[in-house]
C-alpha cells in the first residue's frame, strides 16, 4: 500500500500446465517489478463422496505440494545465475478460490496470476480463475 509497483505478487499452483504457465509469468512479472512471488497450492477439502478415504486423500495432497515444492526449488536452480526472485510457498487445506483470497488478502497482493481452468465443469458453474475477477478486489491475470 502507497508504494509504486507491486510487492508481492500471488501464483495459484496446482500442478496444471496452465497453473505452471501462471506462475512462470507471475515470476516473471515479480522479477521486474522486485516484489516476492508467493506461490500457492490449496489442498482440496473432502467431498461427502470421499470423506471415507480421507486420510489418504489427505496424503495425497500433501505428497502433491512436496511435488510441487520440489519442482519449484528445481526451477529456481536452473536458472539462479540468469535471474533472481523472491519467493516462498505456502499451501493449505480449502476450496481454491477461498484459500487464495485469504492468502492475498492475508498477504495484501498486489496481483493474483492464475491459469485458466482445464475443467469442462467450470464452464458452467465457474473457474476459481472468473470467481477472482468478480471479487474485484485484486488485478488478476489469468494465463492461458
Amino acid at each position: 500500500m502507497g508504494t509504486d509497483g507491486p510487492k508481492v505478487v500471488l501464483a495459484g499452483l496446482d500442478g496444471s500446465d496452465s497453473s505452471w504457465r501462471a506462475t512462470a509469468y507471475a515470476a516473471g512479472l515479480a522479477r521486474r517489478q522486485g516484489a516476492v512471488l508467493a506461490v500457492a497450492y490449496i489442498q482440496p477439502i473432502l467431498g461427502a463422496a470421499t470423506a471415507l478415504a480421507g486420510a489418504a486423500v489427505e496424503e495425497v495432497t500433501q505428497e502433491i505440494a512436496e511435488e510441487l515444492l520440489a519442482a519449484l526449488r528445481e526451477a529456481e536452480h536452473r536458472v539462479r545465475e540468469v535471474w533472481r526472485v523472491d519467493w516462498k510457498f505456502l499451501t493449505m487445506r480449502g476450496d481454491p478460490y477461498a484459500g487464495l483470497a485469504k492468502l492475498a488478502d492475508e498477504l495484501r497482493a498486489d496481483a493474483v496470476v492464475v491459469g485458466v481452468s482445464e475443467k469442462a465443469g467450470h464452464k458452467v458453474i465457474g473457474s476459481v480463475a472468473v470467481r477472482l475477477v468478480k471479487a474485484g478486489r485484486w488485478p488478476v491475470t489469468v494465463v492461458p
